[in-house]
């Protein structure tokens, strides 16, 4: 039997992308069609999606729904795996130039709570026959942007009497919620009685993660360490209560890596192409980038890279109190983001008191992020908590060593170059198990003196290079959840 499943999402790389969800979402539904799942997408129709579609066309007229009239879904075509992709047409909410969620001002448009109950509400019409050549078995929703999905679903079962169709609530990282005002319930066209402490009641407000982690039939996060650490006060983010009720229907699946995109033999953004058997133009790519940022041309020098958005979750605070001890070492350290504007003017100081070994560049830049992921030698991911991270998993494709916080995502991922590691032929990076300033200094010092040994360094650069974290896993284990809830 050929599985269908509908993917509700508010981004998806190439069309639209601020963060790992686009790479996920981007990346899984073709993975799934090679195991044979007709996997599609629902996105909001956003200028840059609606731009990277072809042969768009109409499929129905879904009405006057939120406040807003002329609501229409079309479909389209995303190449080249010719995944096939559905977008909600509300101009009201969606033509919007720029940042999808926040305004000119850097604050959620005032609503947002409207904009993704569309999202939501029109994927339910989906799994309820609104494309008359296609209806899906499975309702896939990811993040809070889609979490009403089920709550739908669960709604118009209700009303039709007939059987919902069942769905998966992936939640990609819990800190982010979609939280809402009570006084907003109303416009959200769910029965009253759906807002209730076993619904969508969030300590008196209105949560959309809440409803998907309450009306889906199953649960999945990005990481197996954090399906656990979510259960968890410390990490739970208030949630915990809720999610330790449905441990059983709670998986952790691992993300992937689209090695089609983050492939160093085949990367055309980077400045020499290597592979792990021919490792030579990694340090062509390490020069390059000490040009590109302004940093001295030293070959010996342990070049530190981070990719990451600035904010106190992924550890950029910690990271800053590390900086003299990378540089004192003769360390350089290449940093690409944007974020928390204390981080930000952190990370210019670091720069202007170290230049030649400190370089930032404020933003993002998908060439440059690629250049620092190729040209360093080790690629800090010292996050507070992370529930998957893809930035450690295109660091071990490119032979350049993640430095991680045990935490999530990263715990599954790397190995500690431990001495029993290194005897063990298993050490893949560094891991520091306390977040603070002596644990992450700590690994630091592990990766100097690893790189002094020169056989040894090689060596598990190599190994790094050898992980495979492709979706076809990943794939794998979404298809047996899927067969699970039809079974």
């Amino acid at each position: 039997m050929t599985v269908c499943v509908l993917h509700v999402a508010a981004e998806m790389y190439p069309l639209l992308k601020t963060g790992g969800l686009a790479d996920v979402v981007g990346a899984l539904p073709p993975a799934q069609s090679q195991l044979g799942t007709d996997a599609r997408v629902i996105l909001p129709a956003f200028p840059a999606v609606l731009a990277g579609l072809s042969g768009v066309e109409p499929v129905a007229d879904l009405g006057h729904a939120f406040g807003i009239g002329d609501v229409r879904l079309e479909r389209g075509v995303l190449e080249p795996h010719g995944v096939v992709v559905y977008v909600v047409r509300a101009d009201v909410f969606y033509d919007r130039p720029g940042n999808p969620y926040l305004d000119a001002s850097h604050h959620p448009y005032a609503d947002s709570d409207r904009r993704f109950a569309l999202l939501s509400w029109a994927a339910a019409r989906v799994a309820t026959g609104a494309d008359a050549g296609w209806t899906p078995h499975v309702v896939h929703a990811h993040d809070w942007h889609a979490g009403l999905a089920p709550a739908y679903l669960r709604a118009f079962e209700r009303a039709s009497g007939r059987p919902r169709v069942p769905s998966v609530m992936t939640v990609h990282n819990l800190a982010y919620q979609g939280v809402f005002p009570a006084a907003h319930y109303g416009v959200l066209q769910l029965p009253p009685d759906f807002y209730a402490v076993e619904g969508l009641e969030f300590y008196g407000h209105v949560s959309f993660l809440k409803a998907g982690l309450y009306y889906a039939e199953r649960i999945t996060t990005v990481s197996p360490t954090y399906a656990r650490e979510i259960q968890t006060q410390h990490h739970g983010a208030g949630l915990h209560g809720l999610l330790q009720t449905r441990s059983h229907d709670i998986s952790g699946i691992l993300n992937g890596v689209d090695y089609s995109i983050w492939n160093p033999s085949t990367d055309t953004t980077i400045d020499t192409r290597y592979t792990a058997a021919k490792p030579a133009g990694k340090a062509k790519c390490k020069t390059a980038l000490q040009a590109r940022m302004g940093l001295e041309q030293n070959d010996g020098a342990l070049l530190f890279g981070v990719v990451s958005r600035l904010t106190e979750q992924k550890g950029l605070d910690l990271l800053l109190s590390a900086i003299p001890d990378i540089v004192q070492r003769g360390g350089q350290l290449a940093v690409l983001g944007t974020g928390d504007p204390a981080l930000e003017t952190g990370m210019k100081n670091a720069a202007a008191a170290h230049p030649g070994a400190v370089a930032v560049e404020l933003g993002f830049d998908e060439t440059l992020s690629h250049s620092i992921i190729a040209g360093s030698d080790i690629v800090m991911v010292p996050s507070r908590f992370e529930p998957c991270g893809l930035t450690q998993l295109y660091a071990l494709a490119y032979g350049s060593l993640p430095l991680v916080h045990r935490v999530g995502g990263l715990a599954d991922t790397v190995v500690d170059s431990s001495l029993e590691n290194l005897a063990d032929e298993r050490a893949t990076g560094f891991v520091f198990e306390t977040f603070d300033r002596a644990g992450i200094v700590a690994a630091i010092r592990r990766a100097f003196a690893l790189k002094a040994r020169r056989t040894e360094w090689k060596a598990v650069t190599r190994r790094a290079m050898e992980q495979n974290f492709g979706w076809e896993a990943a794939a794998l284990q979404y298809d047996a959840v899927y067969r699970g809830l039809l079974a």
